[in-house]
């Protein structure tokens, strides 16, 4: 590989000199490292060990695991049914940020949030009865985060596809949000080479006046006390430390310390004082990524008028055996029905009520067709399921992938008709009706895998 001239111009004035030869050396050798995020709902730590074989801790993340070789994921059931997220061992620090600073439940913006890494390490990581905002501005993006989101399996999370600008409305509404902001990318040169032919000047420059207008136009939706984590998956200051400064000179706000363990090996800031948390390749297991957590500052919290109780109406039918959760049900015109549990309905209607572009809110239950309800996949995956609901059957790996594919499947002859819950190694996979000599494969079309 060869590195940018400006580049290695650029970092050789603000890497101290002893490193700069093993950070270039570094980002030239092409050798990846391969890690997981296990999802604790799912998954023990136990059975992803098993799993996998051969693993070693992520130091800053109780779920992440580092893997001694890389596995074809998409042919493994167990990743469709959402019992882990191949992850950059790097970006999971967001999982050690919350869990230090966030010990009450909180409200959550994850604005840039595509493919979903961060939004579901937030997840597993923020206290329990905490409720998300997970947005993608691209909707072919966010359509990929929706079904991340579905697999993960929580209640509690809005997916939206909007420009920072549109959440305007949604004022003091955010106790924490997530920027992980579009930036030139230089931390995955040794992952992509696009990346590295895409680089310039140029784009440093275009990336932090992006940067600049995403911060000022989402800091009013971040509640005075509130926390703003700032990421990028870059080196160079200007998208990174001179952020900061930005962020805490110019719109109020402080930066704060996160304790970290010295054989982590993570990074001071290359110039400046104030806290932020760099994972550079000649020093961590991991590829580049930049962090800093800057508190707003305290003051009067103004109402929100998008908080208001929605007054759409809700479905008076309760298909409460299905779930476990106390939930409220909603129903659209096309008879989908959705559920909606309590203690996200504040957060809900508030998105609701604010004109924001909404993919998908609670769980999707069903649709009514008739006099029938036919199951929604996104049930079949979600943690408010009541699995005994419907019947189970345990399906072996080569049938799971045929259902994957959406291909025709036969069940045993003792297998009960109806709607039938697929389970792997005891996880839901999704349903299927059973029609005794065939099944109905009710598996999403725009899911399934279609090479093997």
């Amino acid at each position: 590989m060869t590195l940018p001239e400006d580049f290695l111009k650029n970092m050789s004035l603000v890497v101290p000199r002893k490193e700069f030869e093993a950070f270039v050396k570094a980002l030239a050798d092409d050798q990846q490292t391969t890690s997981i995020r296990f999802n604790r709902a799912k998954f023990s730590a136990e059975e992803a060990k098993l799993h996998f074989g051969d693993t070693a801790q992520v130091g800053w993340c109780e779920e992440g695991l580092y893997l001694d070789h890389r596995p074809q994921f998409t042919l493994d059931p167990l990743l469709h049914a959402g019992a882990y997220y191949v992850q950059e061992a790097s970006s999971m620090f967001v999982s050690h940020v919350i869990r230090h600073l966030v010990d009450q439940p909180v409200f959550c913006l994850d604005l840039c949030a595509a493919p979903g890494g961060k939004t579901t390490a937030a997840i597993s990581a923020l206290p329990q009865g905490s409720q998300l905002v997970s947005n993608e501005i691209d909707r072919r993006r966010a359509r990929i985060l929706a079904e991340n989101i579905t697999k993960w399996g929580s209640p509690d999370v809005t997916v939206t596809s909007n420009a920072p600008k549109d959440f305007k409305p949604l004022r003091h509404v955010f106790n924490l949000v997530i920027t992980d902001v579009p930036c030139s990318g230089e931390g995955m040169f040794r992952k992509d080479e696009g990346a590295v032919a895409d680089w310039s000047l140029a784009k440093v420059k275009e990336c932090a006046t992006l940067q600049h207008s995403i911060i000022n136009d989402i800091w009013d939706c971040l509640k005075p006390g509130g926390l703003l984590i700032y990421s990028t998956c870059t080196f160079n200051v200007d998208e990174d430390e001179h952020m900061v400064d930005y962020i805490c000179q110019e719109l109020g706000g402080m930066a704060l310390e996160v304790p970290v363990a010295e054989e982590w090996n993570i990074h001071k800031p290359l110039i400046g004082n104030a806290p932020c948390y760099r994972f550079m390749p000649h020093f961590t297991k991991g590829e580049g990524l930049f962090m800093a957590v800057i508190r707003k500052d305290e003051g009067k919290s103004l109402p929100c008028k998008a908080m208001k109780a929605t007054k759409y109406k809700r479905s008076k039918e309760f298909l409460n055996n299905w779930v476990n959760a106390e939930v409220v049900l909603e129903q659209n015109k096309n008879g989908v029905i959705t559920a909606i549990p309590l203690n996200h309905v504040p957060l809900h209607d508030a998105v609701a009520n604010s004109g924001l572009f909404v993919l998908q809110s609670g769980v999707e239950l069903g649709t009514v067709k008739g006099k029938d309800i036919i199951p929604s996949h996104n049930l079949a995956l979600s943690n408010i399921l009541s699995k005994e609901a419907f019947p189970n059957v345990e399906v072996s790996f080569d049938v799971a992938l045929d259902y994957l594919r959406r291909m025709a499947i036969v069940l045993p002859p003792d297998s009960p008709t109806g709607y039938v819950l697929l389970t792997y190694r005891g996880l839901p996979i999704g349903f299927v009706k059973n029609l005794g000599s065939r099944c109905n494969n009710i598996y999403p079309q725009e899911w399934r895998i279609r090479n093997l």
